[in-house]
C-alpha cells in the first residue's frame, strides 16, 4: 500500500514518532516523505540521520505535506493552528487529530477553513504495534477515513466509532493502559507477598494478564465464560474474586475510567 502522499507530523513524541516508525516499517511510507516537528530538534537527530525530515517550523511542513498529524496536548492546540493556518489548504490536506477531547469541528473553526479532520485515539502500546486505535470523523471521506484506518492498522488495531465516543475512547483505551498495568503491579506485589521474588512476581503477572486477553481476542470469548472455566464449587478462585469484589475491584475500575472520561472531556475547554 505505498503512497507518494508527504506526511507532517506536529508535535514528534512517543505517540508522533511510534507512528512514524510504524509506516516505514510496513513500508508505507519512506523516512523520506516524513516530516518530523519539534520546538527542540535536536532530540529528533537520530531520526534526522535516517533520512526523516526535521524541522522546528511547523508551518514550513504544512506547506510541504498532503496529510498533517496533530499530536500534541489540548493547550497548546490553538497556538498551534494559528501558526500553520497561512500553510493550510481544505482542497489539499487532510488533518489527523490526536488531540484529547477536541472535536473535529473545533479544529476547523480555529482554522476557519472547511477542511477534512479525522480525529484518531490511540495509546502508549502503539510503540511496540499493538495499539489500541479509535478514529472517528464528521466530515472526512470514506477514502481518508478507510486510509487512516489503514495508517494505525500498521501500530496495532484500529476501528471507527462515532465522534460523540471519542472521549470515552480516551478513557478507556488510552488511559485505560494505566488503569490496565496497575492491575498487573498490584497482582505481582500480591504475588511477592505469598513468596515469590518482586521480578519472577512481576513476570508472571504480566504474561497471566497477556494469555487472559488473547483469550479473549482470539476465542471472541466474553470474560465470565472464561472465569467460569476457571472457578469451581468452594474453590481457590472464586474465594479470590468474591475478595476482590467485596472490596470493590469492579466498581473502582468503572469509576476511574467514568473519572477519565470527564476529565479529558474538559482538557481542550479548560486551556
Amino acid at each position: 500500500m505505498k503512497t507518494q502522499q508527504h506526511i507532517a507530523i506536529l508535535g514528534s513524541g512517543n505517540i508522533g514518532l511510534a507512528l512514524a516508525k510504524g509506516l516505514v516499517k510496513a513500508g508505507i511510507f519512506t523516512p523520506q516523505q516524513i516530516t518530523l516537528t519539534r520546538r527542540n530538534t535536536a532530540a529528533l537527530s537520530a531520526l534526522a540521520d535516517e533520512g526523516y525530515h526535521v524541522t522546528a517550523n511547523n508551518a514550513e511542513a504544512v506547506a510541504q505535506a498532503d496529510i498533517v498529524v496533530l499530536a500534541i496536548l489540548p493547550q497548546q492546540l490553538n497556538k498551534l493552528l494559528d501558526e500553520i493556518k497561512p500553510a493550510a489548504n481544505q482542497t489539499k490536506h487532510l488533518l489527523i487529530s490526536v488531540v484529547s477531547g477536541v472535536s473535529c469541528q473545533d479544529i476547523r473553526t480555529q482554522l476557519g477553513q472547511d477542511v477534512q479532520v479525522i480525529r484518531a485515539m490511540p495509546n502508549t502500546a502503539i510503540a511496540i504495534g499493538h495499539s489500541m486505535t479509535c478514529i472517528a470523523t464528521d466530515n472526512a471521506s470514506a477514502a481518508n477515513v478507510s486510509l487512516v484506518l489503514s495508517l494505525f492498522d500498521t501500530v496495532g488495531v484500529s476501528i471507527q466509532i462515532n465522534e460523540e465516543l471519542m472521549t470515552s475512547a480516551t478513557a478507556l483505551c488510552a488511559c485505560g493502559i494505566a488503569f490496565f498495568l496497575r492491575s498487573i503491579r498490584a497482582a505481582s506485589q500480591g504475588g511477592t507477598e505469598i513468596g515469590f521474588h518482586a521480578h519472577d512476581a512481576l513476570k508472571m503477572a504480566a504474561q497471566t494478564a497477556k494469555g487472559a486477553a488473547d483469550l479473549l481476542l482470539q476465542l471472541a470469548s466474553h470474560p465470565e465464560q472464561e472465569i467460569d472455566k476457571v472457578t469451581s464449587p468452594k474453590g481457590c478462585t472464586i474465594a479470590g474474586l468474591n475478595e476482590m469484589e467485596h472490596n470493590g475491584f469492579s466498581s473502582a475500575m468503572i469509576k476511574g475510567i467514568k473519572t477519565s472520561a470527564e476529565k479529558a472531556g474538559a482538557l481542550y475547554k479548560s486551556e
